[in-house]
């Protein structure tokens, strides 16, 4: 559920395809992702799933395993 919301949230975002997206997927070098379309996701994940995510926490965050993980044990 969660991996399938960010794979949803990221597709919208960037205009990426979410069939291609795997857990390995790296939001910013394979997504393209720059720093604006990281700040602008990390908000929708924040008001989706109801949870802070603290900014020395988002340094780890590279892959979309990475977020659904984070989500996963912080929700």
């Amino acid at each position: 559920m969660v991996f399938e919301k960010v794979k949803e949230l990221l597709a919208n975002q960037l205009g990426a395809d979410e069939e291609l997206m795997t857990m390995d997927t790296n939001i910013a070098s394979d997504l393209g992702a720059d720093s604006l379309d990281v700040v602008e996701l990390l908000t929708d994940i924040q008001d989706e799933f109801q949870i802070e995510i603290p900014d020395e926490e988002i340094e780890n965050i590279k892959t979309i395993g990475d977020l659904t993980e984070y989500i996963q044990n912080n929700i």
